[in-house]
């Protein structure tokens, strides 16, 4: 939790500022911009390789929140031809809950 700590001081954010972003404002204002390699509103979603981690390992790789955290992350293959993704982690893997978008 110190990186989180942090991170918000670095920020210079106000008192009770609260990241809640929707679906689309991460998409557009984040996902997009990262991207075309443009500079982010604020810098607050870290890029972390999920895959090399435990679940339980990831709060203290974020930048910002408390119970969600954001990350930007690699998408890897399960097979070179394939288009299955890689959900190898850790000491374990990913499940998937729903279809590949």
């Amino acid at each position: 939790m110190g990186r989180v700590i942090d991170a918000e001081a670095e920020l210079n954010l106000p008192p009770g500022f609260r990241f809640h972003p929707t679906d689309e404002e991460l998409v557009v204002h984040y996902l997009c911009r990262k991207v075309a390699c443009s500079r982010l509103p604020v810098p607050i979603i870290a890029e972390v390789d999920l895959y090399k981690y435990d679940p339980w390992d990831l709060p203290e790789k974020a930048l910002f929140g408390n119970k969600e955290w954001y990350f930007f992350t690699p998408r890897d293959r399960k097979y070179p031809n394939g288009s299955r993704p890689n959900r190898a982690a850790g000491h374990g893997y990913w499940k998937a809950t729903g279809a590949d978008k």
